[in-house]
């Protein structure tokens, strides 16, 4: 790894480790953060009634992953308005501003953690078979996206001028969430729904992934880490194949955006997700204690500044490298591991009182609206301010599009979201 980012990343890891070391000693059990539990967290911890200590990820709504949702939508609503006010570029802050959209790493690292603690906890106790099965699965994953995204690809094409061109192909595209598998794909209002297309590939190729390895249970799921390891490394290692040079795509096609491409993000989700589940270790207790969090914080924050630097990436955006693509995409994944890593593997009942914060809990649990309509309310914020697009008012346009986007994401989440959900999945 080059220096600068070696340099971030460690130092974020001696932060965690010289907290850890000041907190590991015993102490006094309070209401607010037990140490123990009465539920094993293992198979041979069943058999032998020992105690565990169970970890916050094992099990359970967790409060905090919302909130770092929230401000995950929040960073990509900035990179958004910063690349359409030309504030994306020139100078550090301006930069950080054009790579804040990398946190939809946290969102792939979310979905990760939380469709495979399931089958993790399931392999873990020894379990046979998979934790859910396939239809009802796939069955809540399309409930959950799908009726708010159809509403705006309709809103998208009408309400547009430009979108007006489009025929049915390109409905049916957007619709389907294929898009990403053609050629000149952008479409006004819904570019950022690549996101959703990589997603929905994941949902689909998840079952296959964990009917894989149900054998790897019991004694044998010591092997899962080593697994999920690998699925993730596949993600950067497909950047770096010629594709195109190869005529193993259709030409015109962008293999740095198909779904392949973004399992280390995915990978590190999981990988919290089997050691959430599993005997807590090492990494546990670098989670233990209210300061330990920042050593994990600071070397995800190095991770994403490491981006930044004009030595090793392009500026702006451009298409890069298949090497520089994939550099780029490890240093994220293992930003949103950072990120989410001391709220799953801190102890069980610990409080993070900035993120569990009501505006917080909002914003996340509206995060899916949010993320799904900002830039329709981008493109709208620009008349509204009597602003003339690509003029570098970013101090203007940002607080109407988040405001906005907060407004519209909280209405997509109570009149079509949850409707649907309840009309769908009465029983999810």
């Amino acid at each position: 790894m080059r220096p600068v980012a070696a340099v971030a990343l460690a130092g974020g890891a001696v932060a965690a480790g010289f907290a850890a070391r000041r907190l590991a000693q015993p102490a006094r059990p309070t209401a607010t953060v037990p140490t123990l539990v009465a539920a094993p967290d293992t198979a041979a911890a069943e058999a032998t009634g020992v105690q565990q200590p169970r970890l916050a990820g094992a099990r359970g709504h967790i409060p905090a992953l919302e909130g770092l949702r929230g401000l995950a939508a929040i960073g990509i609503i900035t990179t958004h308005v910063a690349f359409v006010t030309r504030m994306s570029y020139g100078t550090p802050v301006r930069r950080l501003y054009g790579r804040l959209d990398m946190l939809v790493a946290v969102f792939f690292a979310k979905t990760g953690f939380l469709l495979w603690r399931a089958h993790s906890d399931h392999a873990r106790r020894g379990r046979p078979g998979t934790a859910r099965a396939v239809v009802p699965y796939l069955r809540a994953r399309l409930v959950r996206i799908m009726p708010a995204y159809s509403v705006l690809v309709a809103v998208a094409m009408v309400l547009l001028p430009q979108n007006r061109i489009n025929g049915p192909a390109v409905w049916l595209r957007n619709l389907s969430l294929t898009q990403i598998y053609q050629r000149k794909f952008l479409v006004s209002g819904l570019t950022h729904a690549w996101s959703l297309a990589v997603e929905m590939a994941y949902y689909l190729a998840l079952p296959a992934l964990w009917s894989g390895m149900k054998n790897l249970r019991g004694d044998r799921a010591r092997w899962r880490l080593p697994a999920v390891g690998a699925f993730g490394l596949s993600g950067l290692l497909f950047p770096l194949i010629p594709w195109q040079r190869l005529r193993l795509l259709p030409r015109g096609v962008n293999d740095q955006i198909l779904p392949p491409s973004f399992s280390a993000w995915f990978a590190s989700g999981m990988l919290l997700a089997e050691l959430a589940t599993a005997r807590p270790g090492l990494l546990a207790r670098l989670s233990r204690g209210p300061y330990a969090r920042w050593g994990w914080w600071t070397a995800g924050a190095g991770a994403l500044l490491a981006t930044t630097s004009t030595r090793w990436f392009s500026e702006g955006f451009h298409h890069p490298s298949g090497r520089e693509y994939a550099s780029r995409n490890g240093l994220t994944a293992a930003m949103a591991f950072f990120f989410l890593g001391p709220v799953v593997l801190a102890p069980a009942g610990t409080r993070f009182r900035v993120l569990e914060s009501a505006p917080l809990q909002a914003i996340g649990r509206w995060s899916y609206g949010i993320f799904l309509w900002h830039l329709i309310v981008l493109h709208y914020a620009f008349p509204l301010t009597r602003t003339s697009l690509w003029a570098r008012r970013m101090g203007v346009i940002w607080p109407v599009t988040v405001a906005g986007s907060i407004a519209v994401g909280a209405a997509s989440y109570r009149f079509i979201e949850e409707p649907a959900r309840k009309l769908l999945s009465p029983h999810a």
